[in-house]
């Protein structure tokens, strides 16, 4: 059992390590989709395609936002997993 859970804690911490840094990817691409996103856009009835433009940024915004809070949630529990598993070993071999 002691060899285990070193095992794990390393595991934890690089499922850790990959989970935080695909969030930190979706959120470094959803910040560029926002800067490219209008508060008010005024158009004239030829520059429709603008209007739809903005349209698919808001939807690819909006379709990100359950990943991102997914991927926040599961990082939070694995590096407290991993911070509870590293006090515990800390503690044990006191």
């Amino acid at each position: 059992m002691q060899e285990s859970q070193p095992v794990l804690l390393m595991l934890l911490m690089v499922s850790w390590g990959v989970t935080t840094t695909v969030l930190v990817i979706l959120v470094i691409y959803r910040g560029t989709l926002s800067s490219k996103e209008d508060d008010q856009i005024f158009i004239a009835a030829g520059e429709q395609h603008h209007y739809q433009d903005q349209q698919a940024v808001i939807a690819k915004m909006s379709r990100l936002t359950k990943p991102i809070i997914a991927l926040a949630v599961i990082s939070g529990v694995l590096l407290l997993t991993s911070a509870g598993i590293w006090i515990y070993e800390g503690l044990k071999s006191f």
